[in-house]
């Protein structure tokens, strides 16, 4: 980071190749910044989307619960778990990353419309552990070999 210079006394950003944008959402805490640019109010999807630049040049790099804390205080969220936070990269040289944040406007519609991994990674649900394909294919040839009842007790089903 360049440094921040006034312009008309208003705050602008100059970043290390000379862009010199303004921000509204700009919270600085814990020796990291936190910049919001491409907000989108989604209501479709009951949800407010953007991408996150965040400035850690003390840090190796930031977790994502203090990014979830200070979003959280940023856009005034009660519950932190309606937040997702995923696709974070760090510039090449460290001191920059960037990511992309969902906030949705509660919990269902993040169970709703989120993607099932994510929900998982999260621990807002539960990993579906299916069997494998050479297991399913093997019980199938055994229910075939047994008439009636049997079929269930191979399969596992009712006893």
């Amino acid at each position: 980071l360049s440094g921040i210079i006034f312009l008309n006394k208003k705050k602008f950003f100059q970043d290390k190749f000379g862009v010199v944008f303004k921000n509204s959402k700009n919270i600085t805490m814990n020796n990291f910044t936190v910049r919001v640019r491409q907000f989108l109010n989604n209501p479709l999807l009951a949800r407010k989307q953007f991408v996150v630049d965040v400035i850690h040049p003390s840090l190796g790099g930031v977790s994502k619960s203090d990014l979830k804390a200070k979003l959280a205080k940023l856009y005034k969220v009660q519950d932190a778990n309606c937040i997702v936070l995923f696709g974070f990269k760090t510039a090449f040289g460290g001191g920059r990353s960037s990511g992309f944040c969902v906030i949705y406007n509660n919990i269902s519609a993040l169970k709703k419309f989120e993607h099932r991994y994510r929900q998982v990674r999260m621990g807002i649900a539960e990993k579906v552990t299916a069997t494998g394909r050479k297991g399913r294919k093997e019980t199938k040839n055994r229910r075939k070999k047994v008439r009636g009842t049997e079929k269930a007790k191979i399969s596992g089903g009712k006893k």
